[in-house]
């Protein structure tokens, strides 16, 4: 114990170090790119070697001897960067043969980025970048030394363009969020959830899609956000009446959105920007309409079951008044309206999460009921949580730059995006299939970004080459990435759920799946009919919105079987084809979806009339 004090008391300092030095970075200015990273991924390394030490026999863990070593390895890795950084951007790639030290430098990091994210995110990644490597030079036999220039000397391996936006946006962002979180704003989210939505059928299942939605702006985890606002939702549904899986996977799919939804989206929503080349204001707007369909399923799904199971809302007592609630605490939105307005005004992202990070506590002592409790030890402590929770993300990234990296090199993705079209035949939909199935795979063991990143080197070239415009085929990678969150027999978020709920988790499993099914069918919508993504003319635009709109909610009428009242078999079966005939656009399919439609809500209101006691 007086092993992991001293290293916690070391790692504390560290911490606020590595958050007030991107703090100063974005206000004023970066250095070299490749001293930027670097220096990111430096903190990162000694921050998860000194908080996940191996575990030693007694199965304790604490810093030992390896750790040592390997803090040593990164220190000579690094240093060798920062003390001649005009020696490796000065030499020319390929041609410049590498040093003993370089090489060795090289084969050190490599050793270092690959064990610290074992021990952050698991195996999955690590591994995956090893095949990468062992294809590079087993397969295409490329010169080992020519794969160490590739990942250790350049910006095309380790300290590529995904290390850079971990350094330049999520660190902010995630800094913004623990600010946040340590100014009360979660408990602000929750009462305002509790407010608009509580005394609703099915309030508190509906409380869990709000108040997860609003969390996702200060969490870039499902399970963290599951585990936070379930705590309190999962127990109110389950008191009302919802079943237990169902609770379970409420929770799980409203969570798992929180990565989706604008304004502050996922980390891999950064690297999307990054790739494309566009302001991560773009991106957002782009995933608006997606996720607001993705939330409206969810909320139609809540309220279905609960109608179809007589469910009501909380008591009156037990709902916090939404004017209270906005007048106590409503100026805790503030930061996040900065944020807005600044992307709005044209600023960058970095620097407009900068300006919302360093208004949270100000704005947090303007009214005694969000004053209480505020001092420096609590502005310490945020500057340690936005640091420790970017670690995983950091190395995730390094690790997936060596993905890339090898990628480059050998031309695999080329290769990889010929066998994906000969296996689709050119038929767009086998390959969209395709790469679903390849996204809810690989995030199945790997965080969001390296599994959206793999998939942007692998599988988005073979969809854009059949057809598909550039940001919905990057938009469908994200979200395919995300979805196996809850998607079995490797649903992270459901996990989280059940053991909340003490559900069964393979019942839990299969709630997520149905309340979440939209989420399975929006990346296809907006493939087909990219004015979702607001690409294209207004007219346009609101086609695709209002019938994308009525697909969702059929879809989730259909698969909770109610409508205004409970549905009858054939009921489900043409609300389940009104949602797929809307999934593509086209002016006949949208006729026979509404037709459909419209032969169901004359049924539900015909029947209801001719049921009810003539006077």
């Amino acid at each position: 114990m007086e092993n992991k004090s001293l290293v916690e008391r070391i790692a504390a300092p560290i911490g606020v170090a590595m958050a007030v030095y991107h703090l100063w970075v974005i206000a004023f200015a970066p250095p070299e790119a490749m001293i930027f990273r670097a220096t990111h991924l430096a903190f990162a390394v000694v921050l998860i070697l000194l908080l996940n030490p191996v575990s030693t026999r007694d199965g304790r863990r604490r810093f030992i001897w390896y750790d040592a070593l390997m803090l040593a390895g990164a220190a000579f890795a690094l240093g060798h960067l920062f003390v001649n950084y005009d020696y490796f951007i000065n030499r020319i790639i390929y041609i410049d043969d590498l040093t003993v030290i370089d090489a060795a430098a090289a084969v050190i990091l490599l050793w270092v980025v690959l064990d610290c994210t074992r021990r952050v995110i698991g195996w999955a990644l690590p591994i995956t970048a090893l095949l990468f490597m062992a294809h590079a030079l087993f397969v295409t036999q490329v010169n080992p030394l020519t794969l160490l220039d590739q990942l250790y000397m350049t910006t095309e391996g380790i300290f590529g363009s995904t290390l850079g936006v971990s350094a330049a946006y999520v660190m902010i962002f995630v800094l913004f969020g623990a600010f946040m979180e340590r100014t009360g704003t979660g408990s602000l989210f929750m009462d305002f959830a509790l407010a608009v939505t509580g005394r609703s059928a099915g309030g508190p299942g509906k409380v869990a899609v709000v108040s997860s939605s609003l969390f996702g702006t200060v969490s870039g985890s499902a399970v963290a956000n599951v585990m936070v606002t379930g705590a309190i939702t999962i127990p109110l549904m389950k008191r009302t009446g919802f079943r237990a899986p169902f609770a379970a996977g409420v929770e799980a799919v409203a969570s798992t959105g929180g990565q989706i939804m604008p304004p502050i989206m996922g980390a891999a929503a950064f690297v999307m920007a990054e790739f494309l080349g566009v302001s991560y204001a773009t991106v957002a707007l782009w995933a608006l309409t997606p996720a607001v369909l993705f939330y409206v399923a969810c909320f139609a799904a809540v309220h279905f079951e609960a109608k179809r199971l007589g469910l009501k809302g909380l008591p009156g007592e037990e709902v916090p008044s939404f004017r209270n609630v906005m007048l106590d605490r409503g100026h805790l939105f503030i930061p996040v309206a900065i944020i807005l307005a600044g992307m709005f005004m044209g600023y960058s992202a970095p620097l407009c999460a900068l300006a919302g990070t360093l208004a949270c506590f100000p704005i947090a002592l303007l009214r005694a009921s969000t004053r209480r409790g505020l001092n420096i030890r609590l502005i310490w402590d945020a500057l340690q949580d936005g640091s420790r929770n970017t670690l995983a993300v950091a190395l995730a990234c390094a690790c997936a730059g060596i993905v890339i990296g090898s990628i480059t090199l050998t031309g695999l993705g080329i290769t990889f995006t010929n066998v994906v079209v000969n296996l689709a035949q050119d038929s767009l939909i086998l390959a969209l299939l395709l790469t679903a199935c390849a996204g809810i795979i690989l995030g199945m063991g790997m965080p969001t970004t390296p599994a959206y990143i793999v998939m942007v080197s692998l599988m988005v070239p073979a969809i854009m080459k059949l057809g598909v415009v550039e940001p919905a085929a990057h938009m469908f990678a994200f979200y395919f990435a995300i979805l196996s969150a809850i998607t079995p027999p490797v649903a992270l978020a459901v996990y989280a759920g059940a053991s909340l709920a003490k559900a069964d988790v393979w019942q839990a499993s299969f709630s997520a799946v149905r309340i979440g099914a939209a989420g399975f069918i929006v990346p296809f919508m907006f493939v087909f009919e990219p004015a979702l993504l607001f690409i294209g003319d207004w007219p346009t635009i609101l086609h695709a919105v209002i019938t994308a709109a009525a697909g969702c909610f059929m879809l989730a009428a259909s698969l909770h079987g109610y409508l205004f009242k409970p549905t009858r078999h054939w009921e489900r079966v043409l609300m389940f084809a009104a949602a797929l005939t809307l999934i593509k656009p086209g002016l006949v399919t949208d006729l026979v979806g509404l037709g459909l439609i419209a032969i169901v809500l004359f049924s539900q209101k015909f029947v209801a009339r001719a049921a009810q006691p003539t006077a």
